[in-house]
C-alpha cells in the first residue's frame, strides 16, 4: 500500500535516478534476514535448492551491492549484472524508459556497470548462508574478444557465485546476439566447457526471444553438449508489438507486460525441444503468481523477474510466494517439480 502511494513521486523521477535512489535505501535497510518460505515451493536444480521459484532478474542490482536486500524480500535467488570484465559507462542518456500505460520498460543500458572486481570485492563480504546469487557476464563493448572476455567472467566470478548465466541475448551491445548463431555459439560453448574445473558453480545460458526456425534444437543440442546446466528463456525484445505508450519508439529493448506472450511461447518451444534433459528458467513479463504458476505449468523450473517491480513495489516477491503456494494447492500438486510442464 505504501508503494502505492509513493508510486506517483517515484514516477515523476527520472528512471535511472530512481533506480539509484531504489538502491541507495535498500543498502540501508535493517536486518537483511532471511524471510520464511510457504512449504513446498522448494526447488532442486543444478546441484543447488532453491527456496521458491522466484528469483531476481539481472539489470536490477547490476553491481552486486544489494543481493542480501533483495533475498530478505522474498526472493528465492537473485541474479546480479551484466557484469564485464572491465568496467564501462554503457550507452548515453536517456536509455532507461518506462511504458506505463503499457507496463512495460525499455532500456539501452548498453552494459553499464563497474566491472567485474569492483563486484567481486562486493560479493566477496555476502553471508552465503543468506541465500543463492547468480551473477550475469558479459563481453566489453569494445573487446577484439568476446570469447575471451565470456571466459574470464566465469572464470573471475567462480568463487563468489552459485550460479553463473552467460548472456548472448542483450539487444544493447552490437553484434553480442551473434554468438546465438550457428559456429559461434559451438565455440563459445566449447571454450567455457575447455576451461571448466571440478567444483566451479554451474553456468546457464541465456537467450533471446527473437529466434528463428531451427534455433531452439540447434541451441538445445549446444548446451547439452557443453554441460551447460539450464537455459534461460528470455531476454528482452527488439520485436514491438502494439504498444499505448508515447515512448514504444524508443530503441532498445522491451520487458514488462507486453514479453509474456513471446516469452511463453519460447519457452513452450524450448521445452518442446529439449524433452526435460534441459531445465529451464522463465522470464519475461513474469508480474504475479499467475503468470509465474503458467510458466511453470509450461515447462520451467525456475521464474525470475524485474519490470514488474517498477509497478508492483517491493511486496511482490512475497506476495507471489504465498499465492503460488495457494495455487499449487488449488491445483493438488505438493512440489514444484510435479507441476513442471504439467499443462
Amino acid at each position: 500500500m505504501l508503494f502505492q502511494t509513493l508510486r506517483p513521486a517515484i514516477h515523476a523521477l527520472d528512471p535511472e535516478r530512481a533506480h539509484r535512489l531504489t538502491i541507495a535505501a535498500l543498502k540501508a535497510m535493517p536486518g537483511k534476514g532471511r524471510p520464511d518460505y510457504p512449504a513446498g515451493l522448494g526447488v532442486d536444480l543444478a546441484g543447488l535448492h532453491f527456496p521458491t521459484p522466484l528469483g531476481l532478474a539481472p539489470g536490477f542490482d547490476k553491481d552486486a551491492e544489494v543481493p542480501r536486500a533483495m533475498l530478505a524480500l522474498g526472493f528465492g535467488h537473485v541474479e546480479v549484472g551484466t557484469l564485464t570484465p572491465r568496467p564501462q559507462a554503457g550507452n548515453p542518456k536517456p536509455r532507461l524508459f518506462r511504458l506505463v500505460e503499457d507496463r512495460a520498460v525499455i532500456n539501452r543500458m548498453g552494459f553499464n556497470n563497474g566491472g567485474m572486481e569492483a563486484a567481486h570485492r562486493c560479493l566477496l563480504k555476502r553471508g552465503r548462508e543468506q541465500g543463492l546469487v547468480g551473477v550475469n557476464v558479459g563481453a566489453n563493448k569494445d573487446t577484439d574478444d568476446r570469447i575471451a572476455d565470456y571466459c574470464m567472467g566465469v572464470a573471475a566470478m567462480a568463487n563468489v557465485a552459485d550460479y553463473i548465466t552467460v548472456n548472448i541475448s542483450s539487444p544493447n551491445t552490437p553484434g553480442l546476439r551473434n554468438l546465438q548463431a550457428k559456429g559461434e555459439l559451438e565455440a563459445l560453448l566449447e571454450a567455457l566447457a575447455a576451461q571448466r574445473r571440478e567444483g566451479q558453480p554451474p553456468v546457464f545460458l541465456k537467450v533471446a526471444p527473437d529466434l528463428e526456425e531451427g534455433d531452439h534444437e540447434r541451441i538445445v543440442r549446444a548446451a547439452l553438449d557443453n554441460g551447460i546446466a539450464a537455459l534461460i528463456v528470455s531476454n528482452t525484445t527488439i520485436s514491438r508489438p502494439p504498444l499505448a505508450s508515447r515512448q514504444a519508439g524508443e530503441a532498445g529493448g522491451l520487458s514488462g507486460a507486453p514479453l509474456k506472450p513471446l516469452a511463453l511461447a519460447q519457452l513452450r518451444r524450448f521445452y518442446a525441444v529439449a524433452k526435460g534433459a534441459l531445465p529451464l528458467i522463465g522470464v519475461g513479463g513474469i508480474a504475479n503468481a499467475e503468470d509465474a504458476w503458467e510458466r511453470i505449468r509450461a515447462g520451467a523450473h525456475l521464474v525470475q523477474l524485474y519490470s514488474a517491480l517498477v509497478y508492483e513495489g517491493p511486496g511482490l516477491a512475497k506476495r507471489i510466494n504465498r499465492d503460488l503456494a495457494e495455487l499449487m494447492q488449488r491445483d493438488g500438486f505438493a512440489t514444484i517439480a510435479e507441476a513442471v510442464g504439467s499443462e
